[in-house]
């Protein structure tokens, strides 16, 4: 076979992941570009803890030396999570092979690139939507006449105009990767701290082609699908009947995964939520900040009592999985301000509460509050938030400390009833950070902290310093460990543990590998 004269590349967070947009691209390749384009055209995903010289080789060792005289193109995704490696891999290849006709395009590069060091090196960017003018854009490099500009705004094509991707995927990434799909693009609302605020509305795919795409995904056996559309819930009759083409399919293995507008669940979507068994749904809620003024300052819509009477029910009457989130250190929102809005989420329940720090994602509207709120960010990615006016210094590390400390012992599903005596307070969150400080104090440690670890810390925690009697602790503490399916032998339980060989069922594991597993975007 003759080598490809173009790849498509990106460096994913995790193998499980499969990037939508590149499979976008190459779907897209024969209608906007050529069949020939589309026919010397491969994909190939890597992940960023490849090293970079690896990387190169593959590439190189696949594009061999070009045998017509015209110039091969790579074109790479570029996201927040992957710029650095990226960058990197496209200094090594046009070192190797200058004539190489580098492409860059996703939403790290689509905003404020006039400084970035990988446009720099780069022959080319496509800001905005690819499907379109990537294709373009490779004929004419291929066939002439050659683009004048190395910057080119994507083409934002109706949908009608773009192929959808989903043929694509192969028999190896729906047997062991996360499927990414859209039944929309875009998003109506102007969250600042959000690229999709930059977005007029959202668009929809015409539904019997999208339902189509899916049902050939399900025939060819995919059962794990994650929606990456801002608002599955927007539009209530296409919500209706994407949940029904998957109830009609139900098998004991199909999983779904939606982010939803938390104010937005009337009564006949709920009907329909009810209508799934355990283990199907998982909807990802943000909350984001319950605090008013914060909400309006970064325009920011949500009626919270709706919200909450809509958590409560979907946690006391379906049985979806709530993956809730709240990100600290948005602009005028206090450390106090935020322990209220833990509380109050922390009350309803929700199977995850997910706490983030603020990032400052390129182009987005929120960096009009950084002078009047005192909004300091890091200068590289993932351009995390380091002071405010609101918090200082000090308290964002405080924070992000007690985030990491709500992943081992909360989010993990390790230690549901330890954790429920500790947050047993008229503050949960006060009791929370109160135990953070006292483990990052007698540890030193966010990382490296075992399960074995994490149970005698606790068991030091509340009978030494909260006073509590350790023949009330104990037994909740090896409640705990033996149905997270750990082996080794905390000192705290030490003669207690002759059942610890028993074989322990999968679905007390469940929470933690779909947090590992669903854990972040690759698009």
């Amino acid at each position: 076979m003759s080598p490809p004269a173009i790849i498509l590349c990106t460096l994913n967070a995790k193998y499980i992941h499969a990037s939508l947009g590149l499979r976008y691209l190459l779907a897209n390749m024969a209608r906007h570009g050529s069949a020939e384009l589309r026919a010397a055209t491969v994909l190939r995903e890597f992940t960023i803890a490849r090293p970079a010289p690896a990387i190169v080789e593959a590439l190189l060792g696949e594009l061999g030396e070009p045998a017509d005289g015209r110039p091969q193109i790579v074109g790479f995704g570029v996201y927040i999570w992957n710029v650095a490696a990226t960058t990197e891999v496209v200094r090594l290849l046009k070192a190797a092979r200058p004539a190489l006709k580098i492409v860059l395009g996703g939403p790290e590069v689509s905003h404020e690139w006039e400084e970035q060091e990988i446009v720099r090196l780069a022959d080319h960017l496509i800001t905005g939507w690819g499907d379109v003018s990537f294709p373009k854009l490779c004929r004419a490099l291929r066939h002439g006449p050659p683009p004048l500009m190395k910057v080119i705004p994507g083409e934002q094509a109706g949908l009608e105009q773009v192929e959808l991707p989903y043929a694509e995927y192969s028999a190896d990434d729906l047997a062991h990767r996360l499927l990414y799909v859209e039944a929309s693009r875009g998003c109506p609302f102007k969250c600042e701290f959000c690229l999709s605020a930059l977005d007029k509305t959202a668009w929809a795919f015409e539904e019997e082609r999208f339902l189509a795409a899916l049902d050939d995904l399900f025939q060819r056996g995919a059962r794990n699908f994650k929606f990456v559309d801002r608002t599955f819930n927007l539009k209530i009759d296409s919500s209706l009947r994407i949940l029904q083409f998957f109830l009609d399919r139900l098998t004991p293995d199909l999983f779904l995964h939606f982010e939803v507008v938390p104010d937005h669940l009337p009564d006949r979507l709920k009907a329909m939520i009810g209508r799934f068994p355990p283990g199907v749904l998982q909807f990802e809620v943000g909350i984001q900040t319950f605090d008013p003024a914060v909400q309006q300052r970064i325009s920011r819509r949500q009626d919270n009592d709706k919200t909450c009477a809509n958590l409560d029910w979907l946690v006391n009457h379906s049985h979806a999985h709530l993956h809730t989130d709240l990100i600290f250190g948005l602009p005028g929102e206090t450390l106090a301000s935020f322990g209220e809005g833990f509380d109050r989420l922390y009350a309803l329940r929700p199977h995850e509460i997910q706490l983030g720090v603020l990032k400052r994602l390129r182009g987005t509207p929120i960096a009009r509050h950084s002078a009047a709120f005192g909004m300091v960010y890091e200068t590289a990615p993932p351009y995390t938030v380091l002071q405010t006016a609101a918090v200082d210094g000090p308290t964002v590390q405080r924070f992000t400390r007690l985030a990491r400390y709500w992943d081992l012992l909360a989010n993990s599903g390790r230690f549901p009833q330890s954790l429920s005596l500790v947050l047993a307070a008229p503050s949960p969150f006060a009791a929370l950070l109160a135990l953070s400080d006292w483990l990052w104090q007698t540890t030193g440690l966010t990382s490296g902290l075992t399960p074995e670890m994490l149970v005698d810390r606790l068991f030091d925690y509340l009978t030494g310093v909260r006073g509590l009697a350790a023949e009330q602790v104990r037994p909740l503490l090896l409640a705990d460990y033996l149905a997270s399916g750990a082996r080794a032998n905390p000192a705290c339980l030490h003669g207690l543990l002759k059942e610890r060989a028993k074989p322990v069922p999968r679905a007390a594991r469940a929470l933690a590998e779909r947090q590992d597993r669903h854990g972040g975007v690759a698009r």
